[in-house]
């Protein structure tokens, strides 16, 4: 059972900060640096831009101190049995410090873990069990994902968000050029980012999450397959047919029917 000890979101040190630990914290701590800083680990100094996170384990010395006022972070402490074994299967580093894919999730996971502390409730702790496992495993999902450039790797957030938005709203009429446009980027470099975060062309996202609400019309209803494909953002369905059977290798009335 993982116990949250103390959490802290935003914090703004006008002044700076140096936090000594010779002996360790005696729990895990683990600090997102959101001013840049320096750390030492085991007698070893090492720089700690803005937007990179550690977890240090509970008996590691440890220092770190502002490079810049005001110094900002959150950090959170917490301890439970079993932590390091559950940290080595999903492939998160010990004291190490990474740089965040996606900053923006980890002040929105220590945030919320602050609410939640804060709020009480039966069900607190199982919560924020449940809220620090499932921020390492996609903290360790998103480093474990193929390394993109670092060019590619800035643009991150408002790509996720893109992303998100082609599957919340298959029926949107988009392309790739007015897609590129919304970032402010040519078509031939949006594709190229595209590409180097998720894997997949921005054209197959976006046949993806139309095909997958069509699916999901299809099993949940009695749509005309015309309604269907309009609904999904086809401007006829002779060519939503067409494309439901290149990449699902039946027609949509095949796969309403099938077992």
């Amino acid at each position: 059972m993982i116990e949250l000890l103390s959490c802290g979101y935003n914090y703004i040190h006008p002044n700076g900060i140096t936090i000594d630990r010779p002996a360790g914290a005696g729990n895990y701590a683990f600090v997102f640096f959101k001013s840049s800083a320096e750390i030492m680990v085991n007698g070893m100094w090492c720089p700690a831009p803005k937007h990179t996170y550690i977890l240090f384990s509970p008996d590691i010395p440890h220092l770190y101190r502002e490079l810049e006022k005001p110094f900002v972070n959150d950090w959170f402490h917490f301890v439970g049995e079993g932590v390091e074994t559950f940290l080595s299967h999903i492939h998160f580093p010990l004291n190490q410090l990474v740089q965040a894919v996606d900053p923006h999730l980890i002040g929105r996971s220590i945030m919320e873990l602050q609410r939640i502390k804060l709020s009480g409730g039966p069900l607190c702790e199982a919560i924020v069990e449940a809220d620090v496992r499932t921020l390492f495993m996609k903290l360790s999902n998103l480093q474990e994902k193929p390394a993109a450039a670092d060019k590619a790797r800035r643009y991150y957030r408002q790509f996720e968000e893109l992303r998100n938005e082609l599957y919340s709203s298959p029926q949107s009429h988009r392309t790739v050029d007015s897609l590129a446009a919304s970032l402010n980027l040519s078509k031939s470099y949006f594709q190229h980012i595209y590409k180097a975060l998720f894997g997949c062309s921005v054209t197959h996202d976006m046949i993806t999450g139309r095909l997958e609400y069509a699916k999901f019309l299809l099993d949940n209803g009695s749509l005309p397959i015309a309604a269907i494909a309009d609904m999904c953002g086809y401007e006829n369905d002779t060519h939503f047919m067409r494309q439901f059977k290149k990449y699902e290798g039946m027609t949509p009335r095949q796969y309403k029917s099938r077992p």
